[in-house]
């Protein structure tokens, strides 16, 4: 496991409980090695767990791979061993490039890291992917169904996918609809009642609190499963309305996006921000985290004495 975050602790320790050995590979000065050390997991430095693991998960953020797998993963492999990813990015997008004698598979959990682990010891679990890149054993496909059973995916489902598909389909997700999307949504309905006059303490609760319970309803039900459960008003709304809004025009420009993941120009972008500096990527969060709804939405969360921070299992 090269990495403790939260993909890499969830992986760890799911796989602990279901009898797996697992070593962390950190470098020296890192701040993980006292959370895996508590948690009961050995931990090595990064060469040295790859040269000892059959399987090594590269649990680590896309823009530190490509370094870590050359100069400290890559020198240590040998035949038959397993890179295993936990998203597409690296093996797609070419910034990771295997030798042939090593099987490349892909677990992709369908959920944030406390999630994977919250579901795995309430017996349940997260559905989840695999890919397989690269089969040079004969048994790449057999390794992935193992790791995804070990972790708790197969509790609740499998789908076989293939590397470019999970990438370009997590990203552009990502981009349209669940952050970008959502966010914008989001921020555009509270500055739209704001600037009507409605009190922004109002169009928070309306934009964004109330979400989540949304959210939970289709998340349990589906789209059609909520819609039978919000009033006839809300349902009338979302059909004559909701279309209005996210319109054609809104769809053409997610073709758009979708074609520059497929062609490689977002992830070429992307790179060359995160490796010159990452000025504009900066400054971008900082106009984000200075919008209004910030101040609104940290404000009355704090009046909620009954909420409690994610904790992780």
């Amino acid at each position: 496991m090269i990495g403790f975050g939260a993909q890499g602790r969830a992986h760890a320790l799911n796989l602990r409980d279901s009898g797996v050995t697992v070593i962390i590979g950190l470098y020296p000065g890192s701040k993980s090695r006292g959370r895996a050390t508590r948690c009961g997991l050995k931990v090595l430095d990064t060469a040295e767990a790859a040269r000892r693991a059959d399987i090594i998960f590269i649990a680590l953020p896309d823009t530190q791979m490509p370094a870590v797998y050359k100069e400290e993963i890559a020198p240590s492999l040998r035949p038959g061993q397993t890179l295993l990813f936990a998203h597409g990015f690296a093996i797609h997008y070419r910034t990771i490039i295997a030798r042939k004698d090593v099987d490349v598979v892909m677990v992709a959990p369908k959920g944030l890291g406390p999630m994977v682990r919250r579901e795995f010891v309430r017996g349940r679990g997260a559905p989840g992917l695999i890919a397989i890149h690269q089969d040079a054993t004969g048994h790449a496909k057999r390794t992935a169904l193992a790791w995804a059973k070990g972790i708790g995916c197969t509790r609740a489902g499998v789908l076989e996918t293939t590397f470019r598909e999970e990438t370009e389909t997590d990203l552009f997700g990502e981009q349209a609809v669940l952050c970008g999307g959502t966010s914008a949504l989001i921020r555009a309905g509270f500055d739209t009642l704001v600037r009507a006059g409605y009190p922004p303490e109002l169009a928070y609760f309306e934009c964004l609190h109330e979400l989540k319970f949304i959210v939970d309803l289709i998340h349990e039900a589906g789209l059609a499963g909520m819609r039978r459960l919000i009033s006839d008003t809300a349902k009338w709304g979302e059909l004559t309305v909701g279309p209005k809004i996210v319109d054609q025009a809104v769809q053409t420009r997610m073709r758009t996006a979708l074609r520059e993941i497929r062609s490689g120009k977002f992830a070429r972008e992307f790179i060359q921000e995160m490796s010159t500096g990452q000025a504009h990527y900066a400054k971008l969060l900082r106009k984000a985290e200075k919008h209004p709804i910030e101040e609104v939405g940290a404000r009355l969360r704090g009046l909620m004495s009954w909420k409690e921070k994610t904790k992780s299992t």
